[in-house]
């Protein structure tokens, strides 16, 4: 284990409380262990830890996040989110191989939208050149994770949302029957809606979309 990772893991350890584990686990269909570290309390944990233990190299960062995202408590993938998203300015065009392998493995809907909020947008901020050609390989690729993730990594930039690629990525993906695809369509479109409503409510009268990516689209905004 890398040295900076044992006073993180103790307070995970001492503050682990089997009565919310077991809760979270079946909230996540039983498909992960927790320790039962809700997140105000992980916050209190991570947070200051992070304020005071910082990294000084690429790679270490990315043993470290690695490390994280192999051991068994799902509150310490979060870890993983908020450790590589406060040490941004240790980021490399080769960290893309890190972030894809987070998305893709271990895969659910919470880790893959934490990195979606926490990592991708300022990532493709750092290296724009990347922007189009990973997020459309993603879009086209067989992994529903990936394709979840060209969908929803420009959840943050309101008026700097690239409309064009917005609406591409959602087209091709418009007939999937994937529950977290048409979620995740919904739920961009109804981001995009804060900034821009005429042109969500535009875009959906215009497209065929699954009922509940448009339901998700207009929650906010009716049409």
């Amino acid at each position: 284990m890398h040295p900076y990772l044992p006073p993180l893991i103790s307070q995970f350890e001492q503050h682990a409380n089997a009565a919310n584990a077991s809760g979270m686990k079946a909230y996540m269909l039983n498909q992960f262990n927790f320790a039962g570290i809700k997140t105000p309390l992980r916050d209190s944990i991570v947070h200051p830890f992070l304020k005071e233990n910082r990294l000084n190299s690429t790679a270490a960062l990315e043993k470290v996040v690695k490390e994280l995202w192999k051991m068994d408590h799902r509150e310490l993938q979060y870890a993983a989110i908020d450790v590589f998203k406060v040490h941004h300015t240790l980021w490399k065009i080769s960290s893309l191989k890190m972030i894809e392998y987070c998305i893709t493995h271990k895969s659910w809907w919470d880790t893959v939208d934490g990195i979606a909020g926490d990592w991708l947008w300022t990532f493709f901020q750092l290296f724009p050149e990347l922007k189009h050609p990973v997020t459309e390989a993603w879009n086209r690729s067989n992994n529903i994770w990936l394709q979840r993730s060209s969908l929803l990594f420009q959840k943050q930039a309101k008026k700097n949302t690239d409309t064009r690629l917005l609406s591409a990525y959602i087209l091709h993906l418009s007939s999937s029957k994937e529950f977290f695809i048409q979620k995740a369509i919904g739920w961009a479109l109804r981001e995009y809606s804060k900034t821009d409503p005429d042109w969500v409510r535009r875009f959906v009268a215009k497209n065929t979309l699954a009922p509940l990516s448009k339901r998700e689209a207009l929650k906010r905004i009716g049409g």
